[in-house]
């Protein structure tokens, strides 16, 4: 895992957060070092920065419908939650990530409720008391803090909403190497190629999640980067997924599941595992309406590797930040 220091080993899908990490590459196409003091990120220079923006990358991708799931779009700078105010949780983040204008802003921890919605909608600091839970960065810390000052200081603060934090083991967020591996490789190709990137994130919220403390947990996450082609004739996308279930199914699981609710614990965890995976199968997992993101699937163009037993077709383990492609 390649970080700035413990704080960001520890965001999650942000770089598992969040997982997320920042990297520790300063080179000419890096991040700007700048000076905050006297900025006003509640400004209107920052309000009007917010929200996905669909015509981001010059082909036009709009937000993936949820197939009928209930969600709340929630703007925010340069990145939009779609939140699941049944599982509290959010069914989709969306940011766009200008690798050109990317601004270096200290991490910061300053987690906060969304005031524009229900206390009780969102996973709050409960869940995460006096427990081996992380709160995990869905929306990358580090991946919307661009544009001017202003409007980099706003986006920096809005990801850490609870809105855009989801309950992960803390191991997870501190050794996933391959995940976090992958959300700095993504930053970093934007930032040393001056690319222009979406990137959707979310757990798979499943039915059969365990619940613990008013949150059912999700035990997987997936990723799916977007990218266009130089001179934008067309889309390409990358669909990753982590895997963070335990080893178990049928009667084992539900046993485990309920020995834990019966002591008060979280559900348990197995060891992370990472995936790149066909898009479509993303589509399948989560019931996301993704059908122009799974037809420009660059996995369509890798050679079929055969699946370990019990792993789905075209599904490629990882177990080398080396092969991870983008």
């Amino acid at each position: 895992m390649t970080t700035t220091g413990d704080q960001d080993a520890r965001e999650g899908l942000d770089g598992a957060g969040g997982t997320g990490t920042g990297t520790g590459n300063r080179d000419a196409a890096g991040p700007v070092d700048t000076d905050l003091a006297g900025l006003d990120p509640d400004g209107p220079e920052a309000a009007s920065a917010t929200g996905y923006d669909p015509d981001f990358l010059g082909v036009g991708v709009p937000l993936p419908d949820t197939g009928g799931r209930v969600v709340r779009e929630l703007p925010y700078a340069h990145f939009t939650v779609l939140l699941d105010p049944a599982r509290r949780l959010a069914a989709l983040t969306a940011v766009n990530v200008d690798g050109g204008s990317l601004i270096d802003l200290e991490r910061g921890d300053d987690w906060h409720l969304d005031e524009r919605v229900p206390a009780d909608e969102q996973c709050g600091p409960e869940v995460y008391a006096r427990n081996d839970l992380d709160r995990g960065h869905l929306v990358r810390r580090r991946d919307p803090v661009w544009g001017s000052p202003a409007v980099a200081s706003r986006a920096n603060r809005d990801t850490f909403s609870y809105t855009n934090a989801a309950p992960q083991a803390a191991d997870f967020n501190q050794s996933a190497e391959l995940w976090l591996g992958l959300e700095d490789q993504v930053l970093q190709y934007a930032q040393v190629h001056r690319q222009r990137l979406t990137v959707f994130t979310g757990p798979v919220l499943l039915d059969d999640d365990a619940p613990y403390r008013g949150v059912r947990i999700p035990r997987s996450f997936f990723k799916i980067a977007a990218w266009a082609t130089r001179g934008g004739a067309a889309l390409r996308t990358a669909g990753y997924l982590l895997d963070q279930g335990p080893e178990l199914d049928g009667v084992d699981l539900e046993a485990a599941f309920a020995r834990a609710h019966e002591a008060g614990d979280p559900p348990p965890l197995g060891e992370y595992r990472t995936f790149q995976v066909p898009v479509r199968d993303i589509a399948a997992l989560t019931g996301l309406e993704i059908a122009q993101l799974a037809e420009a699937d660059s996995l369509q163009t890798v050679p079929t590797v055969q699946p370990p037993e019990g792993l789905r077709p075209g599904w490629v383990p990882l177990t080398s930040v080396d092969q991870l492609t983008f």
